[in-house]
């Protein structure tokens, strides 16, 4: 079976986090929420490979094939490039309405 190099595991998708993780991420202004979803273990973050965080066509193509297959699984998600899901759930299709853009954040939905 492949195995990650220290390299590789040091880049890896971000799920649950501790509180303390939370915390600092919200000091250095990377998360809005000291009490969000991945410290309950009900987010991840993930990015297209290789990451450009100026590509945001990527991140769009790959925010709507994650929507498109949880969709298609039954899951309901939202994504942080349309955290208010209009263009999933409310027919609405736009992505433009956003006023923070977290492209890399991905959350289950009760």
């Amino acid at each position: 079976m492949p195995r990650f190099g220290k390299r590789s595991r040091e880049r890896l998708i971000e799920g649950k986090r501790s509180q303390k993780r939370q915390n600092q991420l919200v000091k250095e202004g990377k998360s809005k929420t000291k009490f969000g979803l991945h410290v309950m273990g009900k987010a991840v973050d993930i990015a297209p490979y290789p990451i450009d965080w100026d590509a945001r066509d990527d991140f769009h193509y790959l925010g709507g094939f994650v929507l498109g297959i949880a969709n298609r699984l039954g899951y309901k998600i939202r994504w942080g490039g349309d955290w208010n899901a209009s263009s999933l759930f409310k027919g609405k299709r736009t992505t433009k309405d956003n006023t923070f853009d977290d492209l890399v954040h991905f959350e289950i939905l009760d």
